[in-house]
């Protein structure tokens, strides 16, 4: 057993003064980080009580300043707020002469490559473009979350090695995004989390209505898997009635969702569409049932003497119950 006393992150060399502007969800989760790596948060900014009570539990101690004066504290400044105000925000602290020469500036936005910080460029500041691919609780348990999270960067090339070395002294790994291809990179990652949070809500409601008492525990093995299946084999993965064909079906759960939840319907058509076409192209949905199934997406309902009435099918509300691959099949 190595008896011998470990160094202190602090006494690294290169441990810098860290700010933080915008004290939301992820800002004081990554001065944190950067805390345990041995660099000296000393300020941040919070206006609003959830955010003065962020900075309290993840930066005790840490004075809250305005935004300028953290700009006046520290070398490194994590400027952590909403996209639409990054770049009024980086003009206005240009403007008014904050920005100091050599100042390591970093802004966390997903939407935003390196360029959103030209104005603080051109007075001098380091700029780079950190954005860690998580969702945030404004909780400790967001420090533990950066451990193996990737990060989207994206810096001047001279840059490159300094805005990767920061991201992995706070446990994250760095992913290089370049700056033409950050709304696109944002975009895909909206689509995956955020969408996905809405889909697993709308479920659970459901389910509710359903008569279920415990769909969080119902979900999370079906969604785990499913997630598991995704990320293993893309497309390979999709099940259920809309990757078979099963147009009786689709249109008995567009029936009970207009029945119980309207406000789902467009979501239920819109993603089983991008379902069926990707299935389609893939070669999991067979032609010759994609049409009536698309029929009844573009409006809902089973077409007339089509394949979601054929007697080999029997009565659609009694998909599950036939042979075959869908018999109990939950998916």
């Amino acid at each position: 057993m190595n008896t011998s006393p470990q160094p202190d992150p602090r006494d690294r060399p290169a441990r810098l003064s860290v700010g933080v502007v915008g004290a939301g969800r992820v800002g004081p989760a990554l001065a944190a980080s950067l805390q345990l790596a041995g660099h000296r948060p000393v300020a941040v900014s919070a206006v609003s009580a959830a955010s003065l009570r962020r900075a309290e539990q993840l930066l005790p101690d840490v004075p809250v300043v305005a935004p300028a004066e953290v700009l006046e504290r520290a070398e490194l400044v994590l400027l952590t707020v909403p996209d639409d105000a990054l770049p009024e925000l980086v003009a206005g602290l240009a403007e008014t002469g904050a920005v100091r020469p050599g100042q390591l500036l970093v802004h966390t936005s997903g939407r935003y490559g390196a360029k959103v910080l030209d104005p603080a460029l051109r007075a001098g500041a380091l700029p780079l473009a950190l954005h860690p691919a998580m969702t945030f609780t404004g909780t400790p348990l967001d420090v533990q979350r950066l451990a193996g999270c990737s990060f989207g960067v994206t810096a001047p090339e001279e840059l490159r090695l300094a805005a990767e070395a920061l991201v992995i002294e706070m446990g994250g790994e760095p992913e290089w995004i370049a700056e033409e291809n950050r709304p696109l990179y944002h975009a895909a990652l909206a689509l995956g989390a955020n969408h996905l949070v809405t889909l697993v809500a709308q479920s659970l409601e459901l389910l509710r209505t359903a008569g279920v008492e415990a769909p969080d525990r119902m979900l999370g093995p079906l969604l785990g898997a499913a997630l598991d299946n995704a990320l293993r084999s893309g497309d390979a993965a999709l099940t259920g009635p809309v990757a078979r064909g099963d147009a009786g079906t689709v249109s008995v759960h567009v029936t009970e969702l207009r029945r119980h939840a309207p406000q789902t319907v467009a979501g239920y058509l819109a993603m089983a569409r991008a379902t069926a076409d990707r299935a389609l192209a893939h070669g999991l949905l067979k032609p010759e049932l994609a049409e009536d199934l698309l029929g009844v997406l573009a409006d809902g309902t089973t077409s007339p003497g089509g394949r979601g009435d054929r007697g080999d099918r029997g009565n659609p509300g009694d998909q599950g119950n036939r042979g075959g691959e869908g018999e109990g099949d939950p998916r």
